[in-house]
């Protein structure tokens, strides 16, 4: 199993949510956040380390099974691309075990 974890504009979040159950996604956890990235905060390329300000993101989370992994991240990419400077990050980490709390099923049956 993998977590799936993409900081995409706040504004993309109903259209990536919409392509996310198309592409089977089971499950999504949507945190709203605030940070700054390469450019410190700004939209232009020249950062000024004199402006750092947070800007309003929301984070994803997607517990996925192996074999789901590029397909859900490839439908991320493509729906939370605008080809402007703070469109977000994806990134893909290993996941040893989980739990779902009301049945008590375990690892891939718990996703």
């Amino acid at each position: 199993m993998k977590l799936i974890t993409a900081i995409i504009r706040p504004e993309k979040l109903d259209e990536l949510t919409r392509a996310l159950i198309d592409n089977q996604a089971h499950g999504l956890t949507v945190t709203e956040v605030r940070g700054f990235g390469r450019q410190f905060g700004q939209f232009a390329v020249t950062p000024s380390p004199a402006r750092m300000p947070y800007l309003h993101k929301v984070r994803l989370d997607i517990l996925a099974h192996d074999d789901e992994v590029e397909t859900l991240v490839g439908a991320i990419a493509k729906h939370a691309r605008t080809e402007r400077i703070g469109d977000g990050k994806i990134w893909v980490t290993p996941v040893d075990g989980a739990l779902r709390v009301r049945t008590g099923e375990r690892d891939h049956a718990a996703r």
